[in-house]
């Protein structure tokens, strides 16, 4: 019989909304819900992954492409959701009426059960967005989307990962000639905007250590960037290794991954 392992399902990633399946052991949880209750539902079903097994949602930060269906599922599902104090107060309109909500503090880990969750503050223009590490087993994996600049504190949390879910977001140079107006692709590019491909290639080399196993690149910009570009500097940075790299895409559902 197989060991208990921990799992990942990138449901969706991108502009056009969020969400990832996070599983270890007993315990299976959400990490944001930005579709609608609806189209969650069918991406689950489509990996034969069951919403009445979730254990809670989580969430990162109060954009709607990362909560629309938070509320919809906590009371479809008898859902708590985790989120932080700051973020809560900025999302409560958007969530509806929720019975259970678990607020936690950026730096403090906390248990869902069998996964021990640790978030940690990244540079995003939400009003205490963040990143986390879920643990099972003693493996860890780290999630970090939506963040302007890989900070110390960033690299810090997201060593010795097996599995990292971290955001390729834009080619510099698809952004700067692509369709966007000035004000915008400066805050794509600026210290609370998004990842470059680069970025996000020196941030992984930076982190990685021998039980890095695979690398899921998210919120790639369906304009300023492609999953070919994305994959080549991420490989280019890991220098022939054997990480596997995959992308999450934003019409469909990824694989599930264990390590």
């Amino acid at each position: 019989m197989d060991s208990p392992c921990l799992s990942i399902c990138p449901l969706a990633s991108g502009s056009r909304g969020n969400s990832v399946f996070v599983s270890g052991g007993s315990t299976s949880i959400l990490v944001d819900a930005g579709l609608s209750g609806v189209e969650l539902e069918r991406r689950m079903g489509s990996r034969n992954l069951l919403p009445e097994d979730l254990s809670a949602v989580v969430v990162t930060h109060e954009h709607t492409d990362h909560i629309q269906a938070a509320g919809v599922l906590s009371r479809r599902y008898n859902l708590p959701i985790y989120i932080n104090s700051k973020t809560y107060a900025a999302a409560a309109k958007k969530l509806g009426r929720v019975d259970r909500i678990t607020l936690f503090e950026c730096g403090s880990a906390f248990h869902i059960n069998d996964l021990e969750i640790t978030p940690f503050s990244i540079s995003h223009d939400a009003v205490d967005p963040l990143g986390m590490t879920v643990e099972f087993d003693r493996v860890k994996l780290g999630i970090a989307t939506d963040l302007g600049i890989a900070t110390h504190l960033v690299k810090q949390h997201l060593h010795d990962c097996s599995l990292l879910y971290v955001e390729a977001n834009h080619d510099p140079g698809m952004l700067d000639q692509g369709p966007y107006p000035w004000y915008l692709k400066q805050r794509v590019k600026g210290r609370t905007g998004h990842l470059s491909n680069q970025e996000a290639a020196s941030l992984v080399a930076e982190v990685r250590t021998q039980a890095l196993a695979h690398v899921i690149l998210a919120h790639l910009s369906e304009q300023n960037n492609t999953p070919e570009k994305a994959l080549q500097a991420m490989h280019q940075a890991l220098n022939a290794s054997c990480v596997t790299v995959e992308v999450a895409r934003p019409d469909m559902p990824g694989a599930l991954i264990s390590v």
